[in-house]
């Protein structure tokens, strides 16, 4: 019962038996809570179906859905920063569940894009805030525990795609919203509840101070090192939803079927879960920008290969691939903000790289459905995703250099 209450916590349980349980606690929250990022994916040939839309039409759901948990992410995290992880927690459930119970009872698609972007929002819960919360309780094996806190969305995809495609089979699209609405909070209420405990000030203090000298040494301000990271998250999200957010329209279009691309999806982000572990893990050892180029480069790889591969087996393999390649980027962005910016802050900044990462997935998934509406094929789409991850490369690798190039410039300043 003592890891119930609502008290502080000594620095010197950084890294404990404590902060692993509660890691596990992240992971469960997430994994339920982020069902809303991967609902509509498996819903999109059916509601293009149901609403009579076009592809384009079709794909603004999940637009909604992003641009939810895009703002929510933000607001989430600054409560966050300022109350505790109980409390978005709990308003993500609330909204969770009248988010999917009402979106059941729709009868166009601009009705189930209003209420996918409530969706959106109580999604946001289960992501950023409980990222930064998770990064707080581990200093040496920070990369690891940020690479679990945001594995459960991509647990999420794995799982979840599965079961809504079966109950959607078996019950309708609009039982099975209605069954997940009523599932999801009794999952995240008591779950959430375990985490009321605190870390005292005495901690973030400390944090403080390694950071400070850190950032110093980087040699870059504050909100100038935040923007760099927002748009390099919001380029890699734009290459990286063209697979996720179309891959089950793309297997329908090519004869496949839903359940293929279900399937395959589900692969992708099972081995994106890997992939965050394994990113984690190598991070806490090289850093994470080091770990940052390699997961995009090694994306960008994987959206080549699709240009020229499409038969069934070879989406299986390519798109197992992608998710081994690309699973580990977005929490790097939060392991350099922990590592460079003020811990206090952590929730809003960290909040606000992952917005622009899920503006990206929303932006890119649309811009798909257009480029598929306009020329009847997603090759270009892909093409489309490669170009916006050769910017995130760019950015990652002069984020890497700066210290080195800035040390000499002013050097040769002074000289």
């Amino acid at each position: 019962m003592a890891m119930l209450e609502n008290r502080t916590t000594p620095s010197g349980e950084l890294d404990s038996g404590y902060a692993w349980w509660r890691l596990v606690l992240t992971l469960v929250l997430g994994t339920v809570a982020c069902v809303g990022n991967w609902s509509v994916v498996v819903l999109l040939p059916t509601l293009e179906i149901e609403f009579g839309t076009v592809r384009g039409g079709a794909s603004l759901p999940y637009t909604g859905t992003m641009l939810g948990f895009a703002v929510g992410g933000v607001v989430m995290g600054r409560l966050a920063d300022r109350v505790g992880i109980v409390l978005p927690v709990m308003i993500g459930a609330f909204l969770l569940c009248v988010g999917y119970v009402m979106a059941a009872l729709t009868t166009n698609i601009w009705q189930f894009a209003v209420l996918s972007a409530v969706i959106g929002l109580g999604s946001a819960a289960g992501f950023a805030p409980l990222i930064s919360d998770l990064s707080h309780w581990f200093r040496k094996h920070r990369a690891l525990a940020v690479a679990f806190a945001a594995s459960g969305s991509y647990l999420s995809g794995a799982v979840w795609p599965l079961i809504i495609e079966h109950f959607q089979a078996t019950h309708g699209w609009r039982s099975t919203l209605i069954g997940i609405g009523l599932f999801v909070p009794l999952v995240m209420v008591p779950t959430g509840l375990l985490l009321r405990r605190r870390l005292q000030s005495t901690t973030y203090a400390q944090a403080e101070a390694v950071t400070e000298a850190a950032r110093n040494e980087l040699g870059l301000k504050p909100n100038v090192l935040q923007a760099i990271l927002v748009v390099a998250g919001f380029a890699c999200c734009m290459a990286m939803s063209m697979p996720q957010v179309h891959i089950v329209a793309y297997c329908g279009d090519l004869g496949y079927g839903v359940a293929v691309g279900t399937q395959i999806i589900a692969l992708m982000l099972g081995l994106g879960v890997i992939s965050r572990l394994a990113s984690g893990a190598f991070a806490d050892r090289i850093g994470a920008a080091p770990m940052l180029i390699v997961g995009s480069s090694m994306q960008a790889l994987a959206l080549l290969l699709y240009l020229f591969f499409n038969s069934q087996s070879s989406l299986y393999v390519i798109s197992g691939l992608f998710g081994l390649f690309q699973g580990g980027i977005v929490p790097m962005y939060a392991v350099i903000i922990r590592q460079y910016l003020p811990p206090r802050e952590a929730g809003v900044r960290i909040s606000l790289v992952l917005m622009a990462t899920v503006l990206g997935m929303a932006c890119g998934g649309l811009a798909a459905g257009y480029i598929f509406d306009a020329t009847g094929s997603y090759r270009l789409a892909f093409l489309h995703g490669f170009l916006w991850n050769c910017v995130n490369l760019v950015l990652v690798a002069w984020l890497m250099l700066w210290p080195k190039l800035g040390r000499r410039k002013w050097e040769a300043m002074t000289a």
